[in-house]
């Protein structure tokens, strides 16, 4: 798949995250200092490269290597595509730094909920040398170009390690998760969706919604999502995030007091479950027939929602 161009000398690179098209991507913005923001996990890795290659763009061109968050659909390739890259840096949260630096708790952490699919999906996560990484901390900028300066956007929310890259050339913002997800996929059923993006262990929804406010105070005309692609409808984004992001709580916190007893898988499932007949009631008000790749994305984002939910409400008790 090629890249696409998004205008303001951005493309985007779709880099199959899970093997699956339009799920993650990575963006090329074309400047002095040439800049990438995200990588997803090392599986990514080689469609990115080929991405690049389309693009006509040497890995040594590359300056600097922009990460939202260190979840290692977002920064878990970063270190492989380091070795590729002599000349670049990585760009992450304080909060994220020492993770790239020693991914051993970030790979524990994921074995533990993938198992055996743990390789498959995440393998290699290489650590990060400090010399590579630079921190920024909420409101520092990064000038890439004689006319571009990123600013960069504490938004916690979906995780406390995760910034938003404010891009004044274009009118954008780089969200990562902290907006949600962006389901491209229904466009051609004239549905432009998305939903919250609620993954453990720091979701925290109050938090979600202040950035969303704070962004919104910056009057964007973009958003670039982790999950996958550019919106040109921000008001949208944000007027959707507010619906749903309450029915989820509501919702998770509802079934997690009929399960009061119950495992914490066994709440997992039952939010999961009611989260899905939620969203599937109202795409079918709008005339969506669920296809089955869709069917099993929304409900692998889903169960991650869910999981995010009951950990919150478990840490309030």
């Amino acid at each position: 798949m090629k890249p696409v161009d998004l205008g303001s000398g951005i493309s985007l690179i779709d880099v199959f995250d899970l093997g699956k098209e339009k799920r993650t991507g990575t963006y090329v913005i074309h400047e002095e200092e040439l800049t990438l923001i995200e990588t997803s996990a090392s599986p990514s890795i080689p469609y990115l490269l080929k991405g690049l290659e389309a693009l006509e763009i040497d890995p040594a061109e590359i300056k600097y290597i922009i990460v939202t968050h260190i979840h290692l659909d977002h920064a878990g390739g970063a270190g492989l595509l380091l070795e590729k890259c002599p000349n670049a840096q990585i760009v992450v949260h304080p909060k994220g730094k020492r993770h790239l630096a020693d991914p051993s708790r970030l790979i524990q952490g994921a074995r533990a909920v993938y198992g055996e699919q743990f390789d498959e999906l995440f393998h290699p996560i290489l650590p990060i040398p400090e010399d590579r990484l630079i921190v920024k901390e909420d409101g520092e900028t990064l000038q890439i170009g004689q006319h571009r300066i990123l600013t960069f956007i504490d938004t916690p929310g979906h995780a406390n390690h995760h910034f938003s890259i404010h891009d004044p050339s274009s009118g954008g913002m780089f969200t990562g998760d902290t907006v949600g997800v962006y389901y491209t996929e229904l466009l051609s059923e004239s549905l432009e969706f998305y939903l919250p993006s609620t993954s453990p262990n720091q979701f925290n929804p109050q938090a979600m919604l202040a950035a969303a406010d704070r962004m919104e105070s910056l009057h964007i005309d973009r958003i670039y999502f982790g999950h996958y692609g550019m919106s040109e409808n921000p008001g949208l984004v944000f007027k959707q995030l507010r619906y749903w992001l309450p029915l989820f709580v509501e919702t998770g916190e509802s079934t997690i007091t009929e399960q009061k007893n119950a495992s914490f898988e066994e709440k997992t499932d039952a939010v999961s479950k009611a989260l899905f007949k939620m969203v599937s009631e109202y795409l079918t008000e709008h005339h969506v027939v669920l296809s089955r790749d869709f069917r099993e994305t929304i409900q692998l984002d889903l169960t991650v929602c869910a999981m995010g939910i009951v950990d919150y409400f478990e840490k309030r008790k």
